[in-house]
């Protein structure tokens, strides 16, 4: 394959059209919303409107007929403003639309996916549970058939996009059934919001990510049709891998953003502020600084466009995707520690963005995978096991 990532005329219009959405419509307002802990319905609705959500889906079922190269781009350029805005998306896309899509039937497409497409409502999935975070195949929640009915009992926490007003669904993986060897088998199931029984919890109170809406879900005789099984019965386990796969690229990219965000102000404050009578960016302890921060940057946008471009032509991704989440995130750490450190104590501020993205950054190395996870991964990609 191609290592060249320049993007194309196509890929290029996308990026500074978002770009320009995020500096002139996303800049100005959600610091309001993040103090606030305030979801920003306006310009969630406006960022469906732009077709942002539907970027890597069919035009069949409403999308924009891009590929996922497009979402990231677009990740990226809204987390170099904020993270709550492009978790938002990154969630919508690849963790609530997109298992309907990849493994979803006709009709549940036809049913779904348009309003998912054009960011009228938001999907959620239904993974993590109290007692099984990183270890997914530990899932308590069960569901059992009754009828033409699942009956589901259990609960989740930690989902994103689960407790909004345009909320529409929530995937669950649940237990289903147990192998002749006693192991569990995991099915992923279609809870439309409101569904009696299924319960949201009020929004948590987090360190970051404060204008995004991450709750807590419990299911007590929760029953849906048959129907809205998603996939084959028992295939939920490996369905969640290869959609966890595809979302590592995504908060790669978000992550990127992050870390280029955290270079796009630590270069503005460093030609502004003054110090002993010239710009601190004359000073070489701060140019260097940057100069790595910037670094960082672009080897995590070369990493997470490697793996963007093997997902686009249908070949292996896996460890790459793992390899891009792990360096990604660890330099949005890095990056908004040193931006911190650039700002001084007005770093410290939250009316300055770098307070924001400091907040932000350390969650992208827990999500969809901790780093720990990440590297057992790509352990297991070069043939080592335990």
């Amino acid at each position: 394959m191609s290592l060249d990532h320049r993007l194309t005329a196509e890929h290029e219009e996308l990026r500074r059209t978002v770009e320009q959405f995020a500096h002139d419509v996303v800049a100005p307002k959600i610091g309001d919303f993040y103090e606030r802990h305030e979801f920003p319905y306006e310009i969630v609705r406006e960022m469906g409107r732009m077709g942002l959500f539907g970027l890597p889906f069919p035009e069949d079922y409403g999308g924009m007929g891009g590929d996922y190269l497009a979402l990231g781009i677009a990740l990226e350029e809204l987390a170099r403003v904020d993270s709550s805005v492009a978790i938002t998306l990154e969630a919508g896309v690849s963790l609530g639309a997109m298992p309907v899509y990849r493994f979803g039937t006709e009709e549940q497409k036809q049913e779904w996916l348009p309003r998912l497409c054009a960011g009228e409502m938001l999907g959620a999935f239904g993974l993590t549970e109290p007692g099984a975070g990183s270890d997914a195949g530990g899932t308590r929640t069960t569901a059992v058939r009754e009828g033409d009915e699942w009956v589901i009992n259990g609960s989740k926490c930690f989902i994103t996009n689960s407790g909004t007003d345009i909320t529409g669904l929530v995937t669950v993986t649940a237990v289903t059934g147990r192998s002749p060897e006693g192991k569990p088998q995991i099915s992923s199931i279609i809870v439309p919001s409101g569904t009696p029984g299924f319960t949201v919890a009020p929004a948590y109170s987090k360190v970051g990510w404060n204008a995004s809406d991450t709750r807590e879900l419990s299911f007590d005789n929760v029953r849906v049709p048959l129907a809205n099984l998603l996939g084959e019965e028992g295939r939920g386990y490996a369905q969640f891998l290869r959609i966890l796969d595809e979302g590592r690229i995504a908060i790669s990219a978000l992550a990127t953003g992050l870390a280029q965000g955290c270079v796009d102000e630590s270069v503005k404050y460093a030609k502004e502020r003054h110090a002993f009578g010239r710009p601190i960016g004359a000073n070489q302890a701060i140019q260097f600084k940057i100069a790595d921060m910037e670094m960082r940057a672009h080897m995590a946008r070369v990493g997470w466009r490697d793996a963007a471009s093997r997902l686009v032509l249908g070949e292996p991704f896996k460890k790459e995707a793992a390899l891009a989440k792990l360096y990604s995130s660890t330099v949005a750490v890095d990056n908004a520690r040193e931006a911190t450190q650039i700002h001084g104590g007005y770093g410290f501020m939250n009316e300055y963005p770098v307070a924001r993205m400091w907040r932000d950054s350390k969650i992208l190395e827990i999500g969809e995978g901790t780093s720990e996870v990440q590297r057992m991964l790509i352990a297991r990609e070069l043939g080592l096991t335990g």
